[in-house]
């Protein structure tokens, strides 16, 4: 079995979250933010969203979406490295 083959399996649970944007429902999994000691700097990662490019990979920035019941708006919406999946940055609305 591919990795592609196995994207619903990743993205589901215990994992995975419900998402929706406009007419599309699909899991994904959200990253919460988090702060990162790098010496003597701190780097700042907010809300990520990993979830499959056929899912949420026309999204734009400003565009809104819902995960976990939650309202968020998109920042950025990036490639994976294998092509079959994205990577949201979001702020809560």
């Amino acid at each position: 079995m591919s990795f592609a083959d196995d994207l619903t399996t990743v993205f589901g649970s215990p994992f995975g979250v419900s998402c929706t944007s406009g007419g599309t429902t699909a899991n994904g999994i959200l990253d919460e933010p988090t702060d990162v000691l790098a010496g003597d700097q701190v780097i700042s990662v907010g809300y990520v969203l990993h979830c499959k490019n056929s899912d949420f990979g026309s999204l734009v920035a400003g565009d809104s979406i819902t995960v976990d019941s939650t309202a968020y708006t998109v920042r950025t919406n990036e490639a994976g490295l294998d092509g079959l999946t994205r990577e949201i940055t979001l702020q809560k609305t």
